[in-house]
């Protein structure tokens, strides 16, 4: 196939940040075409976010109705793997992107399936199946959305091992009866809990001293102390010198010796999907970062045309935050292409601002870990003026309801000169569902003195947030 084709936007990437863009730019009024080479969808939905919480929201079912007298009475037996399985499956549609595409189509948006490469300035060459070459050309922008992909250690035996990535876990047919799992982040400490309820022994090896070491200290304590009691095998400290496999996964730890497993998860942290994008014909390193501005535009290219959202730039690796992206700089676009006046104003309309200073993030462990803004470390090393406010979670009446024995915590760090909330982090089974008012804190950067008008409905876990500012006012 082949052809030319002139659209007024065009995007690489058709994942959550991709189709965000996209939307948003032909809401503006402009053409666009959106270019993928797997599934539209991208690897959240097949791969990620969709998968790997439908694999974890089962064992954290049935472990919150054993902390439950009477519902623990019901609980007859353990997980049935295969029907978790099956649901992950649904979750992931099968890996078929049918209901997606129906909602570019839906949505006016062309769709070029096939591995895009930019040529020069405005310029998009697809490599589209079945051979052949489709060229596209921008009339405005270009929006390079293509995300990231694992980031693999350069170790001896790796390549010839076949070791899991964070694809390979969440899309896994069966557990394997014993799993190592490399790394202490978010992606590492998810698996090693989902797979270790599905049946595997695993065995998490961590580099570092402490699991989610960019988080509050005490919510890797936590986690890791969950962890250690359903069962994992948790060693700080450990890093692979080498593997190999003859039926089995051999592991070379080095001076701990070595480890045996069926399979191997390297969680080792993510790398750009930009080594064959064609950066280099508009100046940019293949390979690299996308630094971006406020508004989206690529650092380093000129006429204002190149944009990158999502992972690609390295701003706020996550999900939600490519999608926030997408909708910014898709409407940026379309302002620019029809000569609308841009708010540039912190929080204004155009600029990414929550980019910097209201990153939320899950963690779906158990207990599951929520957060917001800077943590205590983040905002000293940043010169403000915080404290750290405590509270254990399951001192509320709410808590105490919610499970027997309920463990947690929360923290806000409170700037003191402007007495608001720069960060918040609450660990506790069900405390996700309280990180939207910390972000809206946050990011509304609404005073205490309001905030103490703020009524928690009671009895509830929200009411921490009254424990928080009671500690706070002393």
């Amino acid at each position: 196939m082949s052809g030319t084709n002139k659209f007024d936007l065009v995007v690489l990437g058709a994942g959550p940040t991709g189709e965000n863009l996209a939307d948003r730019a032909r809401a503006g009024g402009l053409s666009v075409a959106i270019v993928e080479r797997e599934l539209v969808g991208g690897e959240c939905s097949y791969w990620a976010c969709m998968p790997s919480k439908a694999l974890l929201r089962p064992p954290a079912a049935l472990r919150e109705a054993r902390r439950l007298p009477g519902a623990r009475e019901a609980v007859k037996g353990g997980l049935d793997a295969a029907a978790v399985l099956r649901r992950r499956d649904d979750f992931a549609s099968l890996w078929r992107d049918d209901g997606q595409v129906a909602w570019l189509d839906s949505a006016g948006i062309t769709l070029v399936r096939g591995h895009g490469r930019l040529d020069g300035e405005r310029r998009v060459v697809v490599d589209v199946p079945g051979g052949g070459r489709r060229i596209l050309t921008a009339r405005h922008a270009v929006a390079v959305c293509t995300g990231t992909g694992a980031a693999l250690p350069d170790l001896p035996g790796i390549e010839r091992t076949g070791v899991w990535t964070s694809r390979e876990a969440t899309s896994a047919a069966e557990a394997p009866d014993r799993l190592a799992v490399i790394g202490g982040g978010a992606v590492a400490v998810e698996m090693a809990t989902a797979w270790s309820a599905l049946g595997s022994r695993v065995t998490l090896l961590v580099r570092e001293p402490a699991l989610l070491p960019r988080l509050e200290p005490f919510a890797g304590h936590l986690v890791a102390e969950a962890l250690r009691e359903s069962g994992v095998d948790l060693r700080f400290g450990v890093s692979v010198a080498g593997l190999a496999r003859d039926g089995e996964v051999v592991l070379d730890l080095g001076e701990h010796g070595e480890l045996r497993a069926d399979e191997v998860l390297f969680a080792t942290g993510r790398r750009p999907a930009t080594g064959d994008l064609g950066l280099e014909t508009v100046g940019l390193e293949p390979g690299g970062w996308i630094e971006v501005d406020d508004t989206g535009l690529a650092v380093g290219v000129a006429g204002g045309w190149l944009y990158a959202a999502g992972d690609v730039n390295r701003r706020a690796l996550l999900t939600h935050q490519g999608k926030y992206q997408g909708r910014v700089f898709g409407a940026v676009i379309a302002d620019r292409a029809v000569g609308h006046e841009l708010d540039l104003a912190p929080w204004g309309r155009s600029v990414a601002t929550a980019d910097r200073t209201a990153v939320p993030q899950v963690v779906f462990t158990d207990p599951e870990v929520a957060s917001v803004g800077l943590t205590l470390a983040e905002a000293t090393a940043a010169g403000r003026r915080v404290r750290a406010v405590d509270y254990r979670i399951g001192n509320v009446a709410g808590a105490a309801l919610y499970a027997d024995g309920y463990r947690g915590q929360a923290r806000a760090v409170i700037d003191l000169d402007r007495e608001t909330v720069v960060g918040a982090t609450f660990v506790g089974s069900g405390v996700t569902e309280l990180l939207h008012s910390a972000t809206v804190a946050v990011a509304g950067e609404v005073p205490l003195s309001r905030l103490w008008h703020a009524v928690p409905a009671y009895p509830t876990i929200s009411e921490v947030w009254l424990r928080l500012l009671e500690a706070y006012r002393g």
